[in-house]
């Protein structure tokens, strides 16, 4: 029997802790079988809607970095929470730069110019540097992201007219049940980022984790197969 991901069998592990070490093992094994250290690929637990418990249930299993979606729940969150590495992974208004800079440290979607400047102008207001991705779209079903052709010059003007950190790109897979047509949105985004240049190919969430290991994805954005549905 086929399960989809956040859906156990009976008396299966359900204990966040146990879902991620479950989530570890299979990631570490995709990644020997793609000839991939597992030691190169980060987990970002996606936390947006779950409990304070359950979060700080996963940093205690060994989780370090938490990627947040809403700026004032992840505040009120990461108040309550021990020291993480903290990751906004949502879209971007210009007018919450500033608050944006002083709560996360890596901003992964940045989506056009104006976003990457407020950005760059907020951190060296708040002398606290943040690393940034490129957000890519290369899903139909996405509203957010450049061009794929389009992000190698936005990082450009990013990095050497503003000051800012592009370290890679990050990109959301399309919706799309034929895993080919994943394989290919997410060969789309390895190329953009292999011209972006940088550490970071943020890719892969609950359902495509596995196509995203095979494109190169150095960095996992889970949720459900971590935390389980969210409330």
């Amino acid at each position: 029997m086929k399960l989809e991901i956040g859906e156990s069998p009976a008396g299966a592990p359900s204990s966040v802790a146990e879902r991620i070490e479950g989530m570890r093992e299979s990631i570490a094994a995709e990644a020997r079988a793609l000839g991939r250290d597992p030691r190169g690929i980060v987990l970002v637990g996606v936390s947006k809607k779950q409990s304070v418990e359950r979060v700080r249930e996963a940093l205690e299993a060994g989780l370090t970095d938490l990627g947040e979606n809403y700026l004032q729940e992840a505040r009120d969150k990461f108040a309550a929470l021990p020291a993480v590495r903290k990751h906004f992974i949502g879209h971007i208004q210009t007018n919450k730069a500033k608050a944006i800079v002083e709560t996360f440290d890596v901003v992964q979607s940045i989506d056009r110019l104006d976003a990457g400047v407020a950005i760059a102008r907020a951190q060296a207001k708040a002398g606290k540097r943040v690393r940034a991705l490129i957000q890519v779209n290369v899903s139909p079903s996405e509203r957010f992201g450049v061009r794929a052709d389009e992000a190698p010059g936005l990082a450009r003007r990013l990095r050497e007219d503003e000051g800012l950190e592009v370290d890679g790109v990050m990109a959301i897979g399309p919706l799309s049940p034929d895993p080919r047509v994943v394989r290919e949105a997410f060969a789309a985004a390895a190329a953009a980022f292999a011209a972006v240049g940088g550490t970071t190919l943020s890719l892969g969430m609950s359902g495509d984790w596995r196509e995203a290991l095979a494109a190169g994805s150095t960095m996992l954005r889970l949720g459900t197969a971590l935390f389980g549905a969210r409330a």
